[in-house]
């Protein structure tokens, strides 16, 4: 029976409604008092007093048609998967601050966002140059205790990923898809170790897979999770764009690294500078930045033993 539901469970049934997006989910819970449970019980008549007449009406009524709690958190067990909600405490902090976060998270790690974070997002196709580039800031940025938070996507993601997990620093990868779909497949050995020293985030239930619009709400979450976006190589279209756009939007400091005026593959990060962006050619321009308008100072990754001075194990191999 609905009467029956945990609140946890009602929470999941809410986030994997299809055709409610995160706008029309938090005024739908905002409108039951945050009561997600009431939300699931209510009539039609009470549902479209806070959403209107539209058709997420029914897709609210009929939520037992097309989603099943107790599946679900058998599945959550069995993956070793938490489902965070936006009042629990492993929420990312500056996530709640935009106008629409998403009501929950799935998560695979036990990293809990005890450091500033900062996205560093790029092109699927990058350049050997881009990958280098990428990999030495994730690096740089993890020993200056920064984590570094990105998509999980071949080409800049991939290499921001590797780089932090070289320094032994903290990194967060952002899905499209369901906790249980690792895309591209060849980073199931990069999905682990980033599930093992930081975590695997997403909105999207178990098995759901990438459609037109999941990829453009993964990006509000990782510039939503960040200080600062650094946009390493992007074309003028692309998620990188669509994660610099949202940052903006949500007041994060935008940073985007210069490229060749005859490489399509820079033109984005060109455009993001001649619109505004700040210049980045190494990690002090970020750390001087954000020192300068709030003061971040993170605690460094303390040098291996036996390290010299300069030894870094962020630098880019």
């Amino acid at each position: 029976m609905p009467g029956e539901l945990t609140e946890r469970q009602a929470l999941l049934a809410l986030n994997a409604l299809p055709g409610l997006g995160p706008i029309a989910l938090n005024r739908l819970l905002e409108g039951f008092g945050g009561d997600a449970r009431a939300a699931l019980t209510a009539d039609r008549r009470r549902i479209e007093s806070v959403l209107g007449p539209v058709q997420a009406a029914f897709a609210v009524i009929g939520w037992r048609d097309h989603f099943d709690p107790e599946k679900e958190e058998a599945r959550m067990v069995a993956g070793a998967v938490a489902f965070i909600g936006r009042g629990d405490a492993g929420y990312p902090s500056l996530l709640r601050e935009i106008h629409d976060p998403p009501v929950g998270l799935y998560r695979r790690g036990a990293y809990g966002f005890g450091q500033p974070c900062v996205g560093v997002v790029g092109s699927r196709r990058a350049t050997l140059y881009g990958q280098s580039v990428a990999k030495k800031l994730g690096a740089e940025l993890a020993q200056r205790g920064f984590c570094v938070v990105s998509g999980l996507a071949r080409g800049i993601d991939t290499a921001a990923h590797e780089g932090a997990l070289s320094a032994g620093g903290r990194t967060v990868a952002v899905l499209g898809t369901g906790i249980d779909i690792i895309f591209p497949p060849e980073n199931l050995g990069l999905y682990r170790r980033i599930a093992q020293e930081g975590a695997v985030l997403t909105e999207s239930p178990f098995g759901r897979p990438a459609d037109r619009d999941s990829f453009e709400k993964r990006s509000r979450i990782i510039s939503g999770i960040c200080e600062a976006v650094v946009v390493v190589e992007c074309e003028l279209r692309g998620g990188a764009m669509a994660t610099a756009r949202f940052a903006g939007e949500q007041g994060r400091l935008v940073f985007a690294v210069p490229g060749r005026i005859d490489q399509s593959s820079s033109s984005g990060c060109n455009q993001l500078i001649r619109d505004g962006a700040t210049l980045l050619t190494r990690v002090d321009d970020l750390v001087q930045e954000l020192q300068y308008l709030g003061g971040l100072r993170p605690s460094p990754i303390p040098p291996a033993p036996g390290a010299r001075p300069g030894d870094g194990a962020g630098e880019a191999r």
